[in-house]
């Protein structure tokens, strides 16, 4: 039998800490968030707003061409870089000068076509990132994608259904079916507040509220998670810390407003979650 998870508690969160934020923004990594679309552009929106406040220094998103004008309105606090026309394009130019100096880059947010996705997520592995964190599309299509062509740091955060597409089955057992995903794809898995990692080490988050389930909610997580990897956190430090952020700052607003508060409103209460641990 696989051991039990390890309980995350505000007590594990103080002694692991936080990187020191240090005296700029660049002292707290560049997050770029790859995605969107015509139909979603907020999904990369929510998931940008997130990593800026969990601490990331700076984001860009990476988003097609027919929306990057609005999404740049929409969150002034970001950059704004247009992904080429045609996906099977070599990623170049500022673009892929963005992508090189990233400390994290997320991919999956808001993207609706399962090529373009695939042929995006490729071009992006073959620039190399150091913290690579796939959500949404990204996930439905990583079975076609040789593991080897991805970088070895590796977050996957699925939503159940997700999980089970990457398991090609119904999840069971949700601890050993996320350790399965994480063996499979030698990647850290955080799924519905469980994370594992390769070696089959897990963390259990107990921290939430029934209004997590909302539109945008997982953008906000995966973004959460890129800004803490790139704020210097090894990736299951910061898929456990971002897992637990987002878990007590729904509980926060479930207390404060009740059912039906919206993702962005879960974004912006990241800072007082963590405040939580006295980040």
């Amino acid at each position: 039998m696989s051991s039990r998870p390890e309980r995350v508690t505000e007590s594990l969160l103080r002694g692991w800490g936080l990187p020191d934020p240090g005296d700029s923004k660049k002292s707290r990594g560049d997050v770029v968030v790859v995605g969107g679309s015509r139909t979603s552009p907020g999904a990369v929106l929510l998931a940008g707003e997130a990593a800026l406040r969990v601490g990331a220094g700076r984001v860009a998103l990476a988003v097609p061409q027919s929306i990057d004008a609005h999404v740049g309105i929409a969150l002034p606090e970001a950059g704004i870089l247009a992904l080429p026309d045609d996906a099977e394009t070599p990623l170049g130019g500022a673009l892929r000068e963005q992508l090189e100096s990233a400390d994290a880059v997320l991919v999956g947010p808001g993207f609706s076509d399962a090529d373009e996705t695939r042929a995006t997520l490729l071009a992006v592995a073959n620039v190399g990132p150091e913290v690579l964190v796939l959500d949404a599309f990204a996930l439905g299509v990583l079975g076609d994608v040789d593991r080897g062509a991805l970088p070895a740091r590796l977050v996957l955060n699925p939503n159940k259904e997700e999980a089970g597409i990457l398991l090609g089955r119904d999840l069971d057992d949700h601890v050993d079916d996320v350790r399965e995903i994480a063996r499979r794809f030698d990647a850290v898995v955080n799924c519905y507040g469980v994370v594992a990692d390769p070696s089959g080490r897990a963390w259990r988050v107990d921290e939430g509220d029934a209004g997590l389930g909302t539109s945008g909610s997982g953008d906000v997580l995966a973004g959460a998670i890129a800004g803490f990897a790139a704020r210097g956190l090894e990736p299951s430090r910061a898929a456990v810390w971002a897992a637990w952020t987002h878990g007590r700052a729904g509980r926060l607003l479930g207390a404060r407003l009740g059912l039906g508060f919206l993702a962005g409103e879960l974004a912006r209460e990241l800072p007082v979650a963590m405040r939580d641990v006295g980040a």
